[in-house]
């Protein structure tokens, strides 16, 4: 039996990984690396965050992405944004020299047995560990509006689901969303020939600034300091400081967790949208439904105006939302034992252990506990040096047993996590 089964092998996975092997914890790590970025973003897009914040995480800092794009000859400065795919490269690279031989199995049923846990894998087999880290990214959590749910995939589909945009050249296309993927979606389609328009409710677009230099006079550092997450006392908060953000009231942390860091386009994908692409604001789709071979759009404006579209597809750059429902690898008793916070997303304790004892977490469902910075790379340090003090922990004192409930845990397997 394992001490560590790392299921996911994304930024946060492989850092977890990376910490536990030099913890000298006898681990294993399931997952095809960097899936998400492999398969579900297409050629031509780019990382948003800057690329010293973009590091995954090994305890020596040996292995970041400044090295590993000197060694292939490609820029990653301070506002130099660098490409999806030289980030997932570097993630494999990564995965190579900092992390234990991944297991590119998929876990299909992760259950509760006895002193620990048992993963039925895609081929029948089994592993078992006494603590499980589940960091499976954002693609379980996608969220498609209700509106769009009566429709077929050939119809409405999700931003994640596409590796290759080729399939909508000359086509009309309208992608629903005001943020980055969507803002990034529909340059990638005007480029390419499609016909494509923007729907979002917001009033107006937002669009991140350049960011400032690194080296600045002392009185501009201290009045918008640089973060991971951007400029500003409170993305520096978010960023530096998830463990503080993490002892805010529980109301407070969910708004947060929500509202901060909104939908905005990067500065440097600005003048491929503003001139291609039919952006419609105001406007929120009520109904959608097939119509003559493509798909009509009701949409309703902030003033209650009606309106109507035709389109042939729609992509819905619509976000993800974890919540403990959407987590359909876990049994169903383990499942129905994690303790849910008001937003639906897992509780999770100092360390990420959830209600579950010796179930951690990392990642998007953590956001409400942790903060903004779970839902990106940067992330991913504190989460995996924390995360695998509380293995540790948790192995020292054994499973079940140990610190206090989170609060709302029913009974049953939620009886511990720590707090």
């Amino acid at each position: 039996m394992y001490d560590l089964l790392v299921v996911g092998a994304g930024p946060y996975g492989l850092s977890i990984a990376s910490h536990a092997a030099a913890a000298g914890l006898n681990l294993r790590v399931l997952g095809r690396p960097m899936a998400s970025w492999r398969d579900h973003m297409p050629p031509g897009m780019f990382l948003k965050s800057e690329p010293w914040a973009s590091n995954l995480s090994d305890p020596e800092g040996r292995w970041r992405l400044n090295v590993y794009c000197a060694e292939q000859g490609v820029e990653a400065g301070h506002a130099h944004p660098v490409p999806v795919g030289v980030f997932a490269s570097y993630g494999l690279w990564f995965a190579r020299n900092a992390v234990p031989p991944v297991d590119e199995r998929t876990v299909t049923l992760l259950q509760h047995r006895g002193d620990g846990f048992e993963a039925l894998l895609d081929d029948g087999e089994t592993v078992r560990a006494r603590t499980v880290a589940l960091a499976i990214g954002v693609v379980p959590f996608i969220d498609i509006p209700s509106a769009f749910r009566e429709l077929g995939p050939e119809r409405v589909s999700h931003s994640s689901h596409h590796h290759d945009l080729g399939r909508f050249r000359g086509k009309d296309v309208t992608v629903v969303g005001a943020g980055q993927a969507a803002l990034e979606t529909a340059a990638l389609l005007a480029e390419q020939g499609t016909r494509v328009r923007v729907l979002a409710r917001a009033a107006a677009l937002r669009w991140n600034d350049v960011p400032p230099p690194l080296a600045r006079p002392r009185h501009q550092a201290l009045r918008a300091p640089h973060s991971g997450l951007g400029c500003g006392w409170r993305n520096w908060f978010y960023a530096e400081r998830p463990g503080w953000y993490r002892r805010l009231p529980e109301a407070r942390r969910m708004r947060i967790a929500s509202e901060a860091l909104g939908p905005a386009g990067a500065w440097w994908v600005r003048d491929r949208v503003e001139p291609a692409v039919e952006v419609r604001l105001g406007q929120e789709v009520a109904v959608a439904y097939e119509a003559g071979g493509a798909v009509r759009l009701e949409t309703v404006g902030r003033g209650g105006e009606l309106t109507s579209l035709d389109t042939e597809h729609v992509i819905a750059a619509t976000g993800f939302r974890a919540t403990c429902a959407r987590l359909g690898l876990l049994a169903d008793d383990v499942r129905a034992a994690l303790a849910p916070l008001p937003d639906g997303s897992p509780a999770v304790g100092r360390d990420f252990e959830s209600s579950v004892p010796g179930l951690f977490l990392a990642g998007l469902t953590t956001a409400s506990g942790f903060g903004p910075a779970m839902r990106f790379v940067y992330g991913a340090t504190f989460t995996a040096d924390t995360l695998v003090e509380g293995v540790r922990r948790r192995l020292r004192s054994g499973v079940p047993g140990g610190s206090a409930p989170v609060p709302g845990a029913r009974s049953g397997l939620a009886s511990t996590a720590g707090l």
